[in-house]
């Protein structure tokens, strides 16, 4: 098994770990694994064909889909654009 996939798979058993927190203690880790993803992403397409970077974005985009629309709701709103 290569490097990467033995990461990728560190990182989803951390992120399993992680949800077992309570809600308010689930914060700090999730911005790291959040921050950490799209490196670990681009090493598994670099060690891997590039079709894994769909697999993994799925992967990601499912696990961390409520924390990504407040991001993007987020943004929207410093841009000037969709008011609540």
């Amino acid at each position: 098994m290569s490097t990467s996939l033995i990461l990728a798979c560190i990182w989803v058993l951390a992120a399993a770990g992680v949800s077992l927190l309570p809600i308010r203690r689930q914060y700090a880790p999730g911005i790291v694994l959040l921050a950490v993803a799209p490196a670990l992403i681009i090493y598994l397409a670099m060690q891997h064909d590039p079709w894994i970077i769909l697999v993994s974005l799925a992967v990601l985009i499912s696990m961390f889909r409520r924390p990504l629309m407040v991001l993007i709701r987020h943004l929207r709103q410093r841009r000037g654009g969709e008011q609540p």
